[in-house]
């Protein structure tokens, strides 16, 4: 699919959009647009991440415009390189391309530096001595104002004096800080004379030892937004309350000042979106990585078989709301199936195998049997499957004493086998334990599905393999990764106390058909009746395929999703 192909030809109907053709129609920004996505790179993006990434390079797409790829990268202690190499694969993945325009934070350090000696000679900002208890205990509450600190009236001599001592490594950590001098009793907390420097002996991944103050995010993210000329810097509601900082800092520098505009992040019911809690996770051991399909991380939904086209059908469908809300996962699992559903190789795989004798079969027949690749999709055409006497159904498609309703195989009982014939169970084979080992069947030759030589009409049809040419793969199934909707909202208790305990189930045998022989990591299948499935690229080997469900075939959403679409 092309980049093109993955935007719809309507323009979205939001707000945001709103905006911007306004601003267009107005000239506001002489008819330029120029978004830009600016992640930290502390951790692996996730999904909230993914919303953001569509929605800042689908305007920049829809209105001919720019779109920038910047990392502030500000806090040396927390990035990594890694990070940085996981994100720039996340974004090229999704497919928003962000050409030649890809920038750091501290391609700016030196600008940024300046600017804050600008921002000393107005006397706008000063060094300030106060420990970090002190200086909230200084700060007030919501109800009281702030009192100044002691040496916020220091002269502008000693303060540039004191701030290039700083950037000299004169001072150790939490010494000294660079706050900007606004209004201690402004009802916005973040107006009381925010930091907007603090000295950290730490190596930048990026700049080495060069620095050792480094700049508060609230300092670096107008300055940054102004010098890549970006018309509307799109945050997340969470900023609405920083933007009265990004304003004056714009405007007590006298510099390019963009518009910020907020919208609602996305919150996904049975999955944590903080990165802190993310890291956690991978810290403990709990998941397998940033990449583990249960994370919700690009990487670990890449992992996990999704597609780009249906993170970008799930962006567009939950669409951009001014209110935070819990979103529910079924509605990301019903993009993936809608997707898979056109494009995905179907193949037969039984999971966990009970091996079923056609005892009237020839001995060393083997038939090759016509299996549709994609009823969706004519063009996929047909396969050719081996039909024998020995195969292997799924266990559970076999119960002695059958609930009412049951329509699979019982004892004395018919059913049809997908693409084959109708079998009848004969006599059931148990083990010392009184476990069923193994079912003979009889076969009725005049039933071969396709031949229309038989009017026979049995209620079941279920799926097998051939034993002698099946496949051995490993099968891991993935569930939600939280037992309750939102794992963050009881303050009281550890989030980690809700996990589910039978988030993944691996398989280690799973028997699937000859067609699969020559799949390659990525590939994406439906095994049939059993849910969709893609080749794992952490552990699958040139010896042995690894497979992880993607999402299962069962779709209770779609029922109640008619018009909310």
């Amino acid at each position: 699919m092309t980049q093109t192909q993955l935007y719809s030809k309507e323009k979205p109907k939001n707000f945001i959009y709103e905006i911007i053709e306004e601003d267009i129609k107005t000239n506001k920004w002489g008819g330029r647009v120029h978004t830009r996505f600016p992640p930290e790179p502390n951790g692996y993006l996730h999904i909230g991440h993914a919303k953001s990434i569509c929605l800042n390079y689908g305007i920049a797409k829809d209105f001919n415009g720019k779109f920038n790829l910047r990392f502030d990268d500000t806090n040396p202690t927390k990035e990594e390189q890694e990070y940085v190499d996981s994100i720039i694969e996340d974004v090229k993945w999704l497919g928003a391309d962000f050409e030649d325009r890809i920038f750091f934070a501290s391609d700016y350090f030196d600008k940024m530096y300046d600017y804050a000696i600008q921002l000393i000679k107005k006397g706008k900002a000063y060094v300030d001595d106060l420990d970090p208890d002190l200086m909230k205990e200084y700060r007030g509450t919501v109800n009281e104002p702030g009192k100044e600190s002691p040496y916020r009236n220091r002269s502008v001599e000693e303060n540039l004096d004191l701030f290039e001592r700083m950037r000299k490594g004169e001072f150790k950590e939490g010494e000294k800080v660079l706050r900007a001098k606004i209004d201690m009793a402004s009802p916005n907390m973040l107006l009381r004379d925010p930091v907007i420097y603090r000295i950290l002996h730490a190596t930048h991944h990026r700049t080495g030892n060069k620095w050792c103050i480094y700049p508060t995010y609230d300092w670096a993210h107008g300055l940054e937004d102004s010098i890549e000329g970006i018309t509307h810097s799109i945050c997340t509601l969470e900023f609405e309350i920083h933007r009265p900082l990004y304003d004056w800092f714009l405007d007590e520098l006298e510099i390019y000042h963009p518009q910020q505009i907020e919208f609602a992040r996305l919150n996904l019911s049975y999955t944590v979106m903080s990165k802190r809690k993310l890291l956690e996770l991978v810290q403990n051991g709990i998941v397998d990585g940033w990449d583990d399909p249960r994370m919700p991380t690009i990487s670990g939904y890449r992992r996990r078989g999704y597609t780009r086209e249906a993170i970008w059908n799930f962006a567009g469908i939950i669409g951009v709301a001014k209110r935070d809300a819990l979103t529910d996962i079924a509605l990301l699992e019903y993009a993936i199936r809608e997707d898979l559903n056109k494009k995905a190789q179907r193949i037969m795989g039984v999971l966990k195998p009970l091996k079923v004798t056609i005892i009237n079969y020839p001995n060393d027949a083997v038939e090759e049997l016509d299996a549709v690749n994609n009823p969706e999709d004519p063009s996929m055409g047909i396969r050719k499957v081996p039909f024998a006497r020995e195969i292997y159904i799924e266990q559970n498609d076999f119960m002695e004493n059958p609930p009412k309703g049951f329509h699979r195989l019982i004892p004395g009982g018919e059913v049809r086998l997908r693409y084959a014939y109708i079998i009848r169970c004969e006599e059931v084979i148990m083990n010392e334990n009184g476990e069923v080992v193994e079912l003979k069947c009889s076969y009725d030759p005049d039933t071969k599905s396709g031949s229309g030589k038989s009017n026979k009409k049995v209620k079941g049809t279920i799926h097998w393999v051939s034993a002698i040419h099946a496949i051995d793969c490993e099968v891991r199934l993935y569930d939600r990764l939280f037992t309750v909707e939102d794992p963050s909202a009881d303050k009281e208790k550890d989030f980690k106390e809700f996990i589910n305990p039978n988030s993944l189930e691996i398989i280690p045998n799973a028997k699937l058909e000859p067609f699969v022989r020559t799949a390659k990591v990525r590939d994406k299948f439906q095994f049939e009746r059993q849910g969709y499935f893609c080749v794992d690229t952490k552990y699958t080997t040139t010896d042995k395929l690894v497979f992880n469900r993607t999402v299962t075939l069962k779709d209770t959403w779609a029922k109640s999703l008619t018009g909310k679409l």
